[in-house]
């Protein structure tokens, strides 16, 4: 004995799925996330010594 839910979905047409493709190659996903990653890296280490340089300005500036 079926249920109402599994007749229902028995007698409706359901559209036989399609496959997606990716618009760009697999391999071109982790390139990318390999290029950001690297731009990223490059943004801190432009900002690299920067806290040491304001630590060694300050303290030239105090006068025990």
């Amino acid at each position: 004995m079926r249920s109402s839910l599994v007749k229902l979905a028995a007698d409706s047409n359901v559209p036989k799925l399609e496959e997606h493709h990716l618009p760009m190659p697999h391999w071109m996903y982790g390139g990318l996330a390999f290029i950001v990653f690297l731009a990223l890296l490059g943004v801190l280490w432009t900002f690299r010594n920067t806290a040491a340089d304001q630590a060694s300005a300050d303290e030239g500036e105090k006068e025990h």
